[in-house]
């Protein structure tokens, strides 16, 4: 990967919808080079994919969490499952070590945060759990 395909990269996370005269423009190279580049990013492998950002996915909560999770015997995805399918919840993610899931969680309050914490600590198959809130953020996309 060189500079061009690096700049390709950093124009589709800002907009991965941006036609490829944009992007040609932006990056100062023909329509054909961009398709090119871009076919060839998918075919290696680099891109796997592009997405769509909503507003919830990109609104700050003030309240946001780790909760890393423990699950009883083979119930992991069935769980990441109930746990994802709630709405603070923003990500689930699967871990080694002694943590089978941490679960990301923004709310509006301590209070909704909390409630939420309850809500899957109730659920069958956790056995243990532990939540760090998050203060700050210093680098993030969007």
């Amino acid at each position: 990967m060189d500079d061009l395909d690096s700049r390709l990269l950093n124009a589709l996370h800002r907009d991965a919808r941006a036609s490829l005269s944009e992007l040609a423009e932006t990056l100062g190279v023909t329509r054909t080079t961009v398709r090119s580049r871009l076919q060839r990013l998918k075919q290696s492998g680099e891109i796997v994919g592009f997405t769509v950002l909503t507003r919830l996915d990109v609104a700050e909560s003030p309240v946001r969490g780790l909760m890393m999770l423990e699950i009883e015997g083979r119930g992991t995805e069935r769980t990441m499952a109930r746990i994802a399918a709630l709405r603070q919840v923003r990500a689930v993610h699967t871990t080694n070590g002694s943590w089978d899931l941490i679960a990301e969680i923004g709310t509006e309050t301590l209070a909704e945060l909390d409630e939420v914490l309850f809500q899957i600590r109730r659920m069958e198959g956790i056995t243990r759990s532990e939540t760090n809130l998050l203060l700050s953020t210093r680098k993030g996309r969007v």
